[in-house]
This record gives structure tokens, C-alpha cells and sequence, in this order.
């Protein structure tokens, strides 16, 4: 598996818990087992023949932020909490359905996962604020509820909403665990884009 691939899928399978005590033992070992459930994902990515040298083929966008414009405070927790509008385009051709993952960028070693919505339709150009494409299904995120948790940082953070192509629709129930999501985008994804968004306090 290429290093872009890795680093492309490997922030969907890590949880950080921010502004909490030192995880203890057995928080840590689950955390180990979802990394290593990851790799093993990559493992079948890497057999994939449609996986690209740089997978990073699509365009991901937001009406309502973007690389110079914040977050609005309504999709945090300072406001209504709603989840905010991401849109894409140019998935790969064999695309079967896609995938959107919100993580926290300022933590690149060990993540946080706000939001995972899998078994999006091809057809579907964009998520609207405060919904879920029809037919999409939402996992557990870090906080270990199913949905969007919105960000409340206490200090200046970058979010990234990566959007994942998949070869197949995920065999996954709604409320899926994040462990079990994130292996399977790792095992499915041949392409990827994303955006970012900053929130401040």
C-alpha cells in the first residue's frame, strides 16, 4: 500500500477522547485493536487494482466555510449543533458509494472522529445541513454516539470532512462501530478528497 493511501485512510481509525484524563489500559488497548484493524483494511486496499497512485481525485466543497472561512457557529456546539452542508464531485468511475469522515486535523497522531456517514449513493451530489442523504447510514463516532457531534474546541481548531469513493456499499448496519466503519472505508476506498474548516471559541 502506498504512504498517500495510508495517510489518506489511517485518521478514520484512531479515537482521541480531548479534555479527559489519560485514557486508561483497556481504552488504550481498544484503540490498538482499531489501528490494527485499519492496517489489516489497508492490506486489502493494497490488492485493489483500482487504486490509484494518488487517490486524492475529488473535490470537496462547503457553501458555508472553507480553507479562509470559518466554520459558522450554528454546526458547533455554540450554536444549534446542526451538521453543516459538504458537496463533491469527480468520484472515480467505478465508484459504488461514498463516504464522509469528520476528524479533527489538529490532532494528526491519534484523531478525533465527529461524524461518519457511509453507503452514500453515487447519484447523491452533496449532504444538506442538519440531514443525511436519503438511503446513507451514520456510525459511532468518538464520543460513541451515532451521528454528527458538533466541535466545541477550546481553542483554535481545524476540522477536515474527507469524502471517500468506495468500490462497494459497506456491509455495515446504522450505528456501526467506529472501528468497524473505518476498517471498511480503509478496505474499499479508491479515491478521496477533502476540505477544512476552522473553528474558534
Amino acid at each position: 500500500m502506498s504512504r498517500s493511501v495510508l495517510q489518506a485512510v489511517s485518521v478514520v481509525g484512531r479515537v482521541r477522547w480531548p479534555d479527559r484524563p489519560r485514557r486508561p489500559a483497556a481504552l488504550r488497548a481498544a484503540a490498538a485493536v482499531a489501528s490494527a484493524s485499519l492496517l489489516a483494511g489497508c492490506g486489502v486496499l493494497s490488492g485493489h487494482t483500482a487504486v490509484q497512485n494518488d487517490p486524492q481525485v475529488m473535490t470537496v466543497t462547503s457553501s458555508e466555510f472553507g480553507h479562509v472561512v470559518p466554520i459558522p457557529r450554528t454546526y458547533t456546539c455554540h450554536g444549534s449543533g446542526q451538521s453543516p452542508p459538504v458537496a463533491w464531485s469527480g468520484a472515480p468511475t467505478n465508484t459504488k458509494a461514498l463516504a464522509l469522515v469528520m476528524d479533527d486535523s489538529d490532532t494528526p497522531i491519534d484523531p478525533y472522529v465527529y461524524w461518519i456517514v457511509f453507503n452514500i449513493g453515487t447519484a447523491t451530489p452533496d449532504i444538506q445541513a442538519g440531514h443525511v442523504p436519503p438511503g446513507a447510514l451514520e456510525a459511532r463516532n468518538s464520543k460513541g454516539t451515532v451521528g454528527y457531534t458538533p466541535p466545541c474546541p477550546d481553542g483554535r481548531h481545524e476540522y477536515r470532512f474527507t469524502i471517500y469513493a468506495l468500490n462497494a456499499p459497506l456491509q455495515l448496519p446504522q450505528g456501526a462501530s467506529l472501528t468497524a466503519a473505518s476498517s471498511a472505508i480503509a478496505s474499499h476506498a479508491i479515491g478521496y478528497g477533502r476540505t477544512d474548516g476552522i473553528v474558534t471559541p
